[in-house]
């Protein structure tokens, strides 16, 4: 047992009177109590408790003790409230990459909450699709939007699988026609995510398994809101995730298609550097990315 064990039990005994007593305040044995003292003693080269039948009580060396340990173990209780308090009570920099779409559609909102929760937290939130580095590049949260993927020098806290869908106008499919099926797409104006590493095909699971489909592709962009935009305005068929498109298709603006295959899924995730002890402004930011996002998200409430 530490000394700062032994100081409890001790101060305990005095205060309670007795071992016994001080046992079933502390959840220990009474022998475990009385060994505590009794190491103490033999530490400190003497005694610290009279001890009777009927009585325990402290020698005027104990009295003095008992003072100093009362006053050493007040500040150690103090020590670890800060560091709780601080662990419980965000403060400093936090730094947090996301992808450019998913940043401006459902990210701002949230970020301006968390920042109404903790005052004393700066939020600087980078927005880009490239690929970061969290570590290199010194952020302490990275939002992805991808394929699972195993991080050996990040902790990944999957929030929420992110469907992704065909989708194009109402107009566009009445001038040009429903397909039927995958393979009918090569007569379509495709809209093309440029940075899927499929080049010019689209990976879909049906009834037959999963089969790769060429697209005819009207356009390319790296920035799905374009993409989305340009099949908003009957420019051909788009293959997008629902977080973009979800509310076009609540409104109507774009239909589903090919309902029985899907695409991929991706997740978001939230990645951070693996430490011992994650800090209180990460942990409070993953919870409330969760809180808002996790289980069944508000932008598929469509189906």
């Amino acid at each position: 047992m530490d000394k700062f064990k032994s100081m409890r039990a001790f101060s305990r005994v005095v205060e309670e009177g007795g071992f016994a007593a001080a046992a079933r305040q502390m959840g220990m044995s009474r022998s475990a109590v009385n060994k505590a003292v009794i190491k103490l003693e033999e530490e400190l080269g003497t005694q610290l408790l009279r001890r009777s039948t009927r009585k325990v009580t402290p020698t005027e060396t104990g009295l003095a003790f008992n003072d100093r340990c009362l006053q050493i173990l007040g500040d150690l209780d103090a020590a670890i409230s800060s560091v709780t308090d601080l662990q419980e009570q965000p403060t400093g920099f936090l730094r947090v990459n996301a992808p450019m779409s998913f940043g401006t559609l459902h990210l701002s909102s949230m970020v301006v909450e968390y920042m109404s929760k903790y005052p004393d937290v700066r939020v600087e939130l980078m927005l880009n699709d490239r690929f970061v580095d969290p570590i290199e590049e010194g952020f302490d949260i990275t939002l992805r939007v991808a394929e699972p993927f195993t991080f050996t020098s990040l902790i990944a806290h999957d929030i929420v699988t992110a469907k992704r869908t065909l989708c194009a106008s109402p107009q566009y499919l009445s001038d040009n026609g429903l397909p039927s099926a995958p393979s009918e797409l090569r007569q379509h104006r495709c809209l093309h995510y440029g940075y899927l590493s499929s080049g010019n095909q689209w990976r879909l699971t049906g009834p037959n398994g999963a089969q790769s489909y060429a697209i005819e592709c009207a356009m390319w962009s790296n920035n799905g809101e374009i993409l989305r935009d340009a099949a908003i305005n009957h420019q051909g068929i788009a293959l997008l995730p629902t977080f973009i498109v979800g509310e076009a298709l609540q409104t109507g603006r774009l239909q589903t298609i090919l309902t029985d295959w899907r695409a991929p899924e991706i997740v978001l995730s939230a990645l951070y550097p693996r430490h011992r002890f994650t800090s209180a402004k990460v942990r409070l930011f993953v919870d409330l990315l969760e809180e808002r996002f996790g289980g069944r998200p508000y932008w598929d409430l469509v189906e």
